[in-house]
């Protein structure tokens, strides 16, 4: 199950062990674990809902396996026209597509961006998700949805998007290559750091966002080295389910708002760019969420929350800096404003214009992230 959480907020947890006043609401939704039966249990899940008019959304590269996957099934379209960041053109026809076949279901097949698009026509259809992931993004476990229209993402929540089932198998991650599985893990850790502090986090968001760190950093580099084995990429899926499940509960924090403004604004990719931002606001918010730190870095089994997320980007190899992703440095200066714009409630630490570009430009150039924010700290 997903969750909300109400009035929880990012605040300290007593000392003493009690528990503060808090409400936790969870999302119903079926998950179903079970690597290389996917085929055979999305076709569960589709007859559960009572469906016989599938629309399948998966990218033209995913049509083989999404084949598979849906054999059998009362297909009644495949939709294969996704797009990162859903832009909302693209969400417009494929909702005409939908109601012109007389969809009563969407099964996606695919990772963020496909999830994406089938989330955008249910927003508006009410139409049912069973979600089927090929990476790590974790969108498939929220109910947060994002379309793109004139260089702005927008995004919100709705319980209407909350994919019904998802079905995890770990085999239709295989082909995914390594570098791509590292960024897109890397964001399914992001989540979990975002949940940590995020404008509605709470004790119970920890504790899974917790052992998502520890899952994601177990799989991950198990990934690289064995890119076939299936051990590596099920503690990935789990960790990234976790993730999601506190990531939807405790609501987007500073590292999600600045990435959706860097996305929607200069069509950077979605999964690396998490990846390269994710150091640095760390780095940032750690020294002023003492008790968050401590459980990044437990959950990590390093000396400080940041050491140990360096080490996992220095054993997977993971992507460094954004100019690698074609956005020039002055570029990200007209990006202030915005990120302004969109800063979320209850960050643990004040966020000033200076701040972000400093982040910004440091992120593009690759600096260890360590040293950059000591370096902020002896000029305060």
């Amino acid at each position: 199950m997903t969750g909300t959480s109400r009035g929880g907020g990012h605040g300290t947890e007593a000392r003493d062990g009690s528990l503060p006043r808090l409400e936790h609401e969870g999302l119903p939704q079926r998950v179903v674990f079970a690597s290389g039966e996917a085929a055979a249990r999305v076709r569960a899940e589709v007859e559960r809902l009572g469906a016989s008019r599938v629309m399948v959304i998966a990218a033209a590269a995913e049509a083989g396996l999404a084949r598979a996957v849906t054999a059998g099934l009362p297909v009644a379209l495949r939709w294969d026209e996704v797009v990162m960041h859903v832009p909302v053109e693209v969400a417009e026809r494929a909702r005409a597509a939908a109601a012109v076949h007389r969809a009563d279901v969407l099964l996606s097949v695919g990772g963020g961006s496909t999830t994406g698009l089938a989330k955008a026509i249910a927003l508006t259809t009410g139409l049912p998700i069973v979600a089927v992931p090929t990476t790590y993004a974790g969108s498939e476990a929220t109910s947060v949805w994002g379309v793109t229209e004139r260089a702005r993402k927008a995004t919100g929540v709705d319980a209407r998007v909350l994919p019904r089932s998802v079905v995890y198998d770990a085999t239709l991650t295989v082909s995914l290559p390594v570098p791509m599985s590292v960024a897109s893990g890397l964001n399914a850790l992001a989540h979990c750091v975002d949940a940590m502090w995020g404008p509605r986090a709470d004790p119970i968001d920890r504790v899974l966002a917790g052992e998502g760190i520890r899952a994601l950093a177990a799989g991950l580099p198990a990934v690289a080295v064995d890119p076939a084995g299936l051990p590596g990429r099920e503690q990935t899926l789990y960790g990234t389910y976790l993730a999601a499940v506190a990531f939807s509960s405790a609501g987007s924090g500073l590292h999600h708002k600045i990435c959706h403004v860097l996305g929607g604004r200069y069509d950077l990719p979605h999964a690396q760019t998490h990846a390269v931002l994710l150091p640095y606001v760390l780095a940032f918010n750690a020294p002023f969420a003492p008790q968050a730190e401590r459980r990044i870095a437990a959950a990590f089994g390093a000396g400080s929350a940041v050491d140990g997320l360096e080490r996992l980007r220095r054993d997977v190899d993971a992507p460094r800096a954004l100019r690698d992703h074609g956005v020039t440095e002055t570029e990200l200066d007209d990006a202030v404003p915005a990120v302004l714009d969109a800063l979320p409630q209850g960050n643990p630490r004040p966020v000033t214009g200076a701040d972000v570009r400093r982040l910004l430009r440091a992120a593009w150039r690759g600096a260890d992230p360590r040293r950059t924010n000591t370096e902020e700290e002896r000029r305060r």
